[in-house]
C-alpha cells in the first residue's frame, strides 16, 4: 500500500500484484492478505495465492513483462513473491531464469523468502541464502518489524534499479511479531546512485539472449553496490572512533547481538572503553565492499556474529583478504580451530556473549560479573525442546 502511495506521489500509476504459496513462518500471510483485501483492491493491489511455489513466481514472472506488450493500463507491477526455504528449493529454476531476465524499470520484484532456523515447524531447519547466491538474487535481511517497511521499499526501488529481483529474509523469530510503526509513505528518503549504467539500461527487453543476460548481471551486482553504498543499508551504528574489536552482524542475529551486549552492561560508552566497532549488515549478499573497507580500518580483529552456515564471514574473509593490515576475522571457529559460535541450530544472546567476551581477552571484573550472572540464568533454563508430535488430522 506505501509503495502504490510513493508511486503516485511521483506520477507513476502502478499496481501491485502479490502470490506465493503457504507455509510457516509465513503461515498466516494470506490469511492477512484475505482480511485486507479491500484496502488492497482499492489500491490496485492483486492478491492471488499460487497453486505451488513455482507456479506463483512463474506469474510473479509475468508481471515485470507489461512493458513487453501494447495497451498496458499501468506504468508498471511490483510485485511479492512468498514462501518457506523448501519452496524456495523447489522453485530455484524459476528464481534463476527470472532474475535473468530481469524486472520493468517501474516494477521490481521482491522475494520472501520464510526460513526456519530452528525447525520450529519444518521437518528440517533450512537457509536460503546459499540457494539464492548461486541464482545471483541479492538478500536483504531485516533485524526489526520496523524495518520490514523500509527494507520492503528499499528492496523494490533497488530491484527497479538494478532489475534484479530481490530476496528478503524472513525469520520465525522476526516475522512472528508485532509492532507500531510509523507507515508515512513520504518518511523514507530513498537515493538512486550516480552510476554510469549499460546505455541499454538493465531492466527486461525483448528479445534478449543468455549470454547478454550474463554479461548483465555483473552490471547488476554492480548498480545493486551502488543502490546500498548510497541509501546506507548497511552502517556503522556506533564505534567510529579507534577501536580493536569489531563485530558485524545480521537480521535475526542482530538482535541476539544487542541481546548480548545489554547482558554484558555494554552501552556506546562502555563499547568506546573497550574499543569496540560494531557494524549492522541490511544486505547480506552481495556484501558491499566500501563500506566494510570503512568500518574494518585500524580494526585488529572482527568477530561475526550469524546463524547457520557462514554467509558474511565467507565476504568479509574474500574482501579482506588482500588489504594491508587486515583484521583477523573470526566467526564460527576461532584460531585455533575451535568452536566459536554454532552452525547448527539457533544462536542466542548467551552464546553471543560468551564469544564477545573470549574476543575481548580476560575480562575485567564488571565484564566477569555479568558473564557469571548470563551463565548462570543459562544453567537454570531447559535443555533442548523435544518437536511436538503433529498427528495427520485424518
Amino acid at each position: 500500500l506505501v509503495q502504490r502511495q510513493r508511486d503516485l506521489a511521483a506520477s507513476l500509476n502502478t499496481a501491485g500484484y502479490v502470490s506465493g504459496y503457504r507455509g510457516s513462518p509465513l503461515a498466516g500471510f494470506d490469511r492477512e492478505m484475505q482480511r485486507a483485501g479491500k484496502y488492497l483492491r482499492a489500491n490496485h493491489v492483486v492478491f492471488h495465492p499460487g497453486l505451488n511455489e513455482d507456479m506463483a513466481a512463474t506469474a510473479v514472472w509475468g508481471t515485470q513483462q507489461t512493458g513487453v506488450f501494447a495497451g498496458s493500463r499501468y506504468d508498471g507491477v511490483f510485485s511479492m513473491w512468498y514462501g518457506k526455504g523448501p519452496g524456495v528449493d523447489r522453485t530455484m529454476d524459476v528464481i534463476r531464469h527470472a532474475n535473468a531476465v530481469g524486472t520493468n524499470r517501474h516494477g521490481g520484484v521482491l522475494l520472501l523468502v520464510g526460513d526456519d532456523h530452528g525447525a520450529v515447524s519444518s521437518t528440517l531447519p533450512h537457509q536460503s541464502e546459499h540457494n539464492l547466491i548461486s541464482a545471483m538474487v541479492p538478500l536483504l535481511s531485516p533485524g526489526g518489524v520496523g524495518e520490514y517497511i523500509d527494507y520492503g521499499l528499499l528492496g523494490w526501488a533497488m530491484s527497479r534499479y538494478s532489475g534484479a529481483w530481490i530476496g528478503f529474509k524472513c525469520q520465525t523469530e522476526i516475522v512472528e511479531c508485532t509492532a507500531t510503526v510509523d507507515v508515512d509513505p513520504a518518511r523514507l528518503g530513498i537515493v538512486t546512485p550516480e552510476l554510469p549504467l549499460p546505455a541499454d539500461g538493465l531492466s527486461l527487453r525483448w528479445p534478449d539472449g543468455p549470454h547478454a543476460m550474463e554479461r548483465r548481471i555483473e552490471h547488476k551486482m554492480a548498480a545493486v553496490h551502488a543502490f546500498a553504498r548510497a541509501n546506507g543499508i548497511d552502517r556503522i551504528v556506533h564505534g567510529s572512533g579507534k577501536a580493536r574489536l569489531g563485530i558485524v552482524s545480521t537480521g535475526k542475529s542482530w538482535l541476539d547481538l544487542l541481546g548480548a551486549l545489554s547482558a554484558l552492561g555494554i552501552d556506546e560508552r562502555r563499547a568506546a572503553e573497550l574499543g569496540i566497532r560494531l557494524y549492522k549488515v541490511g544486505m547480506v549478499w552481495p556484501l558491499e565492499p566500501e563500506g566494510l573497507k570503512a568500518f574494518s580500518q585500524g580494526l585488529e580483529e572482527i568477530l561475526v556474529v550469524e546463524e547457520k552456515r557462514p554467509v558474511l564471514e565467507d565476504q568479509i574473509k574474500a574482501l579482506l583478504f588482500n588489504a594491508p593490515d587486515r583484521p583477523r576475522v573470526f566467526g564460527k571457529m576461532d584460531e585455533r580451530g575451535a568452536p566459536l559460535l554454532p552452525s547448527i541450530g539457533e544462536i542466542s544472546a548467551v552464546s553471543v556473549a560468551r564469544a564477545i567476551v573470549s574476543r575481548l581477552g580476560a575480562p575485567d571484573a564488571e565484564l566477569g560479573l555479568h558473564l557469571k550472572t548470563i551463565e548462570a540464568v543459562a544453567a537454570s533454563g531447559p535443555g533442548e525442546v523435544i518437536a511436538l508430535k503433529r498427528d495427520p488430522y485424518f
